[in-house]
């Protein structure tokens, strides 16, 4: 039975593992977009995400949605989605609270300009209409480890807990059926697939294995193309 899953949550929730083992552990194809940080070295060459502006910002969040909604597109029989569309809605919305670049030391004079919320409530309509959509249930994954400091994440603790707040306000206030599933790796993935009645292809310690390998391949990646970006 085909299967659209989104595997929701905010920073260093532990998505991008989950969703490698449960794609190794069921065969279900896996996707996502990239980060926006990614995005920005062929989008804005030379800027680093902290000197975006709020349009900037924007423009990254519109860029990521695009390529989340064709990746999903090119996997018509179900898929097991790193986040979804309503991430950059609520990533968007949290930052008019949090400020555009979060700190846990929060600088009001950081507020992000008069004409941001509004056009983050109008880009909210696109994407909650896509999640409606695009997805048949949700995972969601609890705050329930510390933020990593790789870097690549600009944001405080305050601006994790109001985005996990709105994730699932907004889940609920859409209707889509929402799991939410916390523990280990191992006892996050037979949950799901209990929930879901999931195939088991391998054992989920072989599961877990690989996706624990390919996260830190793609975090050495990531480290060696910092210096490359900082240049």
């Amino acid at each position: 039975m085909k299967k659209r899953l989104a595997v929701s949550g905010t920073y260093s929730t532990g998505k991008t593992t989950t969703t490698i083992a449960l794609s190794c552990l069921t065969g279900i194809p896996r996707t996502h977009a990239r980060t926006m940080r990614e995005i920005l070295a062929g989008a804005l060459p030379g800027r680093r995400l902290e000197e975006c502006s709020a349009a900037e910002l924007i423009q990254l969040g519109m860029r990521r949605f695009t390529e989340r909604a064709v990746h999903e597109s090119h996997l018509p029989d179900g898929f097991v989605s790193d986040g979804s569309s309503l991430h950059e809605w609520v990533y968007g919305k949290v930052r008019v609270r949090a400020g555009i670049h979060p700190t846990d030391g929060y600088d009001a004079t950081d507020a992000p300009p008069d004409f941001y919320d509004e056009v983050i409530d109008a880009m909210g309509a696109v994407l909650k209409e896509h999640a409606l959509g695009a997805y048949d249930a949700f995972v969601h994954l609890p705050v329930e480890f510390a933020l990593v400091a790789d870097g690549h994440r600009p944001v405080s603790e305050r601006f994790r807990q109001l985005s996990d707040d709105l994730l699932l306000h907004t889940l609920d206030e859409l209707g889509i059926p929402c799991h939410v599933v916390g523990g280990t790796l191992e006892q996050r993935l037979a949950t799901i697939v209990d929930l879901f009645g999931l195939p088991a292809l391998m054992s989920l310690d072989r599961a877990v294995e690989l996706a624990r390998a390919e996260t830190a391949q793609s975090h050495r990646r990531a480290a060696a193309a910092a210096p490359r970006r900082a240049g």
